[in-house]
């Protein structure tokens, strides 16, 4: 019988029990659902709304029927939702004891409370997973602080940075998800329980006790907000959807820098995969997947603020859409990130055709400019002086690095000597050692920097 089948003269249809059900997802709430009803069982004994003795005999069933589950005893099955599967299991081993459970509760804010729980927990575990691939990025820039690469600036080569800058840059994307996910914690961990259908409650319950029992930090302030807010849903969607844009730019870079063309890393045998018909093909299908589920976490962040934009206060059935989602977004962001971290930690650095590479494309031009401003000459002119020697460079079919003093002065007499110095690669990099700048020393400071940032996490 249902919960609620009280009012109702026939049984619903089984393809309406079917299309209604929730079960089939919402068991994965089973622990969360558990531990917020020993909660509530415990604070209806202390508050005589329950006796003491049925409320403690509750929660020792309870706890039952979680270790039967866990130990795979119990199966999750035949009922309509995880709520309605907890409450029938415990009125069959304690009686109608076990009816008193729901005094003073609506599955609406059960089902708030539940979700909150569980998005709680895995808050905690993204931030766990987030600061693991943070640290692996940390490790490759302490050992590639000597290598030179080429950036870019319109998938074109602008100029040479050094290699563990490239690596802080991620770090500093990600840390900015880091502080996400720890602001929605914070944001999210608020008690809807004691809400009850929309209205709040006639019982003379003890939200505080509660609060306490569940580990929240407030509880919430309008029963009509608490049991229809899923906004945390949304924002975690909203910030796994962020890190899995920073994971994909980064799984660009990864296929683009192992093919071929550009040869600067390369992916191990045990990561990468072949094909059934070219026998020389090694492919980069694990980021070309990661770049792909990026796109099934937009469509749910999608799918989550269409169901949330039309609905009137208070709770709606649609709100059951918030769970496979999320679930989907969980599963997808931790698998994604795990594996990255474990590619990231086995790629190989080929320093040297990153140095050659970060020397091709006039990668020093602005370096010259530069030159010529430190000179005296106004950049804008300075600007005008280098596009014509790179003008002639290609005319000549030279690079800048290979003209003489003679060829350079014969554009400006603002060029010595030096310049054949300052046009190098190294000389480039190390240049630039502004605060978050390519030059070794500024790319050492950014990673001290990183590192203390992750330790508050």
């Amino acid at each position: 019988m249902k919960l609620w089948q009280g009012r109702f003269d026939g049984q619903i249809s089984a393809e309406a029990d079917a299309f209604n059900e929730s079960l089939s997802f919402d068991k994965q709430l089973y622990r969360a659902d558990i531990t917020a009803s020993i909660a509530h069982a415990t604070m209806l004994g202390k508050c005589n709304i329950v006796p003491l003795q049925e409320a403690e005999s509750i929660c020792a069933q309870l706890q039952a029927i979680l270790a039967d589950i866990e130990n795979g005893v119990l199966p999750v099955e035949g009922a309509e939702d995880i709520h309605s599967f907890v409450e029938g299991e415990l009125v069959k081993r304690i009686g109608d004891t076990g009816k008193k459970l729901h005094t003073a509760r609506s599955r609406n804010d059960q089902v708030a409370t539940d979700m909150r729980l569980y998005v709680r927990e895995s808050i905690d575990k993204a931030v766990e997973l987030l600061k693991s691939l943070i640290e692996t990025l940390c490790r490759r820039a302490k050992e590639s602080c000597k290598y030179i690469m080429p950036g870019f600036t319109h998938l074109r080569k602008a100029q040479p940075i050094n290699c563990a800058q490239y690596f802080n840059a991620y770090s500093e994307m990600f840390l900015r998800d880091l502080d996400r996910f720890s602001a929605l914690r914070t944001r999210m961990n608020v008690m809807p329980l004691g809400s009850a259908a929309l209205a709040g409650t006639s019982h003379p319950v003890d939200r505080e006790l509660t609060k306490e029992l569940l580990g929240f930090g407030e509880i919430s302030q309008n029963s009509l907000d608490a049991v229809s807010d899923r906004d945390f849903v949304a924002e975690y969607i909203f910030n796994a959807s962020l890190v899995m844009a920073h994971l994909s730019r980064l799984c660009e870079d990864t296929i683009l820098y192992t093919s071929d063309e550009f040869g600067y890393w390369e992916i191990p045998d045990d990561y990468s995969t072949g094909s059934s018909i070219m026998p020389q093909k090694k492919n980069p299908d694990l980021p070309e997947l990661v770049r792909g589920k990026t796109g099934r976490v937009y469509g749910h962040l999608t799918g989550i603020l269409a169901t949330l934009k039309g609905l009137p206060l208070a709770y709606n059935k649609d709100l059951q859409e918030d769970k496979e989602p999320f679930f989907d977004t969980e599963k997808t962001l931790f698998s994604c990130v795990s594996i990255y971290t474990a590619l990231l930690e086995k790629i190989k650095l080929n320093k040297d055709a990153m140095y050659r590479a970060a020397g091709e494309g006039f990668s020093t031009a602005t370096d010259v400019a530069d030159y010529l401003a430190r000179h005296g000459v106004p950049f804008r002119d300075a600007h005008a002086i280098t596009g014509k020697l790179v003008r002639y460079c290609i005319q000549k079919k030279k690079t800048l690095s290979s003209l003489t003093l003679r060829e350079f002065r014969l554009h400006s007499d603002a060029f010595q000597k030096d310049v054949l110095q300052a046009v190098t690669v190294t000389a480039s990099a190390e240049s630039r050692n502004s605060v978050g700048g390519s030059s070794a020393a500024a790319a050492k400071n950014g990673l001290k920097s990183v590192y203390k940032r992750l330790k508050k996490y």
